[in-house]
C-alpha cells in the first residue's frame, strides 16, 4: 500500500489556506490605540514610511533579479537553487523592513499578519533552495504564459510617486532599475516571482507555489479597496499584477502538465 504524503491529504491545503486567511486578519499592533475600523489607515501609514530609509537600495533588487534570470538562461542546472534562495531572502528582508514603521499618527506600528506570512514565505523558499526543488529553465515554456510579461514588467518598474497623500503615476524610465517599491514591498515583488514560477511550472515545488500564490491572492483581493479611494486608484492599478499572477498560478497548479514537461515535474507524486 502506497503511503500518502502529507500534502496529498484532502484536508491539507484547505487547512494551510485557512491559516493564511487567519494571518491576514491579525490586527496591527500600535503604540497609539486605534478604532478597528481604521485598520486600513494604520496599514497605509506603515506602508507610506516603512521603506523610506532604504530607498537608495532599490537598484540592488533589480540587479539581483536580473542576475538570477540571466543565470536561468546560462546555467539552468544551478539557477533554481540560487533563485529560490534569493527570493526567500528577499521575503525575509521585506518582513523585517516593510511591515513596521514609526508612524506619526499611530506611533510605532507593526502589520502583524503581513510580518508573519512574509517571514514564513521567506523560510519556505529557503527550504526549497536547500532541497533544490526549483528548476529554473526557460526551455519548453508554453507561449501563452509570456502574455503575462507586461504585468511583471509593470511592478518591476513600479512607476508610482507620492504627492502629499495622493499616489500618482511616475513614468520615469530610470525606475526600471532604481525603484525601491519593487524589491522592498511584498505586493510588487511577488508578481515577478510568480511570473517566473508560472514560466517554470511544473518544475517547481507545488506546495511552495500554491502557498505563495494563495497568499498573493489574499493581498490582491484586500488591495482592491484602493479602487474606491480617488487618491489611491493608481495603487489599485499597481495591484492588478498581484491578483492576476496569483490566480493564474493557482489555476495552472491544478492542471495536469503536458507529458513533455511532466518528466521533470517536482509536484507531489
Amino acid at each position: 500500500m502506497t503511503r500518502r504524503t502529507l500534502t496529498a491529504r484532502r484536508w491539507f491545503y484547505p487547512a494551510v489556506y485557512g491559516l493564511l486567511v487567519i494571518l491576514s486578519m491579525l490586527p496591527p499592533i500600535t503604540q497609539v490605540t486605534y478604532d478597528p475600523r481604521d485598520t486600513q489607515d494604520v496599514i497605509m501609514n506603515i506602508l507610506m514610511v516603512s521603506i523610506l530609509p532604504y530607498r537608495s537600495w532599490g537598484w540592488a533588487f533589480h540587479v539581483a533579479t536580473l542576475v538570477v534570470i540571466a543565470l536561468a538562461v546560462a546555467r539552468p542546472q544551478i539557477a533554481g537553487r540560487a533563485m529560490a534562495a534569493y527570493f526567500g531572502a528577499n521575503y525575509l528582508l521585506i518582513a523585517a523592513l516593510q511591515t513596521n514603521a514609526d508612524t506619526g499618527k499611530y506611533g510605532f506600528a507593526v502589520q502583524t499578519g503581513a510580518l508573519v506570512a512574509t517571514a514564513l514565505l521567506g523560510m519556505l523558499w529557503l527550504w526549497v533552495a536547500w532541497r533544490d526543488r526549483l528548476h529554473a529553465s526557460f526551455k519548453d515554456v508554453p507561449s501563452w504564459r509570456w502574455i503575462l510579461l507586461p504585468l511583471a514588467l509593470l511592478v518591476f518598474w513600479s512607476p508610482i510617486a507620492l504627492e502629499g497623500s495622493k499616489i500618482v503615476p511616475n513614468p520615469n524610465p530610470t525606475l526600471l532599475l532604481t525603484s525601491p517599491d519593487y524589491g522592498l514591498t511584498y505586493c510588487f515583488l511577488t508578481p515577478v516571482f510568480l511570473f517566473l514560477l508560472i514560466l517554470f511550472y511544473p518544475r517547481v515545488d507545488l506546495f511552495a507555489l500554491r502557498v505563495t500564490a494563495f497568499n498573493g491572492l489574499i493581498y490582491g483581493l484586500l488591495n482592491l479597496t484602493h479602487w474606491f479611494d480617488p487618491d489611491r486608484v493608481w495603487m489599485g492599478v499597481m495591484h492588478v499584477p498581484l491578483l492576476v499572477m496569483s490566480l493564474v498560478a493557482l489555476f495552472i497548479s491544478v492542471q495536469r502538465p503536458s507529458p513533455l514537461r511532466q518528466r521533470t515535474d517536482l509536484s507531489d507524486s
